[in-house]
């Protein structure tokens, strides 16, 4: 992918150009770009005066920022306990059939990526499948097909 290095020192200006300023600089990277890409990290290297290895200890801190493109439709399966115990491994294992990718992926089209959660604090609706934030309660295998036929972008 290139990056429009405008673009980003348009970002970086935005924000103090110091070190503290790195989360935020990354999360409207990552805004703009949906992940945040190894050359946009390696301009705000340079930028900040900050070194690569520390950049990529953030990114990958927090699991907000991904250094792989995500799709348009973002799919969360709720892994915790509740859900666990309610069959959130076959919701996913369903997921993961319909849509050609394992949990983490996304598919090639750019459509989904689906990805796996500890909790999202609705256990009572467990198990609970998140798509593009919306929450989708007490699903089943069965539910996936119709989860995936109403795209909500």
């Amino acid at each position: 992918m290139t990056v429009d290095e405008s673009k980003l020192d348009s970002i970086i200006d935005k924000h103090d150009v110091e070190e503290g300023s790195l989360i935020p600089i990354l999360q409207d990277i990552q805004t703009e770009y949906s992940y945040l890409p190894k050359e946009a990290l390696e301009h705000v290297s340079q930028r900040l005066n900050i070194p690569m290895v520390q950049i990529f200890g953030v990114a990958t801190f927090f699991k907000a920022f991904s250094l792989k493109p995500k799709g348009k439709n973002q799919i969360h399966v709720c892994m915790g306990t509740a859900c666990h115990v309610r069959g959130a491994k076959n919701v996913l294992e369903n997921l993961e059939r319909e849509l050609g990718i394992k949990a983490g992926d996304t598919t090639d089209d750019g459509e989904y990526t689906l990805e796996t959660v500890n909790c999202v604090g609705a256990c009572a609706l467990g198990p609970v499948v998140v798509n593009n934030e919306k929450h989708h309660g007490q699903m089943t295998p069965i539910k996936v097909e119709s989860l995936l036929s109403t795209k909500p972008v």
